[in-house]
């Protein structure tokens, strides 16, 4: 009789504990979200830079007598029958090479007394990647880094959710 008079005792302190245990269990509440607009003070772009070399072809120019002799190969002051003249030259010439000199806006050839060497150019490229955003949303600034610029207004996720005190509140 001892035994379930102590029996009935636990299970009857058990129950009492039961709401108690009940009412520390926080639920998780629904969030009440919405959407509003904040004004853009400032949108300030993040470059990245980039490097890179290509490789230019720099001649040096040939000196006034070799100037001379070249410059008909250049096409720079071919005038009336000597253009005439270096067209049919052209055509009945049996070299290939000797027919594009000739013809005028071609480049001249490596031979015309000009020294070319290849050099290296550095070139270098910037590139937004972000936005660093200052707004004012309900008269409170801030401050968030976007990947696009919004322009005059943001919209922001606005977010109210009420504090729940914990079981130590007195």
């Amino acid at each position: 009789m001892l035994r379930s008079s102590l029996l009935a005792a636990a299970v009857l302190l058990a129950a009492m504990a039961l709401p108690a245990a009940a009412q520390e269990v926080v639920l998780p509440q629904p969030e009440n979200v919405r959407t509003e607009y904040a004004q853009v003070l400032r949108a300030q772009p993040v470059y990245q830079t980039l490097r890179a070399t290509s490789m230019t072809e720099e001649c040096e120019e040939p000196s006034g007598s070799e100037k001379r002799r070249h410059r008909a190969a250049d096409g720079e002051e071919q005038r009336g029958f000597m253009r005439f003249l270096d067209s049919v030259k052209g055509v009945f010439s049996s070299d290939a090479d000797a027919r594009q000199a000739d013809e005028p806006g071609t480049p001249p050839a490596k031979d015309a007394g000009r020294k070319c060497r290849l050099v290296p150019v550095d070139k270098e490229f910037r590139r937004p990647i972000a936005y660093d955003i200052d707004y004012v949303h309900h008269g409170i600034k801030y401050r968030s880094r976007l990947p696009y610029d919004p322009g005059n207004r943001l919209r922001v996720r606005v977010s109210v959710t009420p504090i729940v005190a914990g079981g130590d509140s007195k």
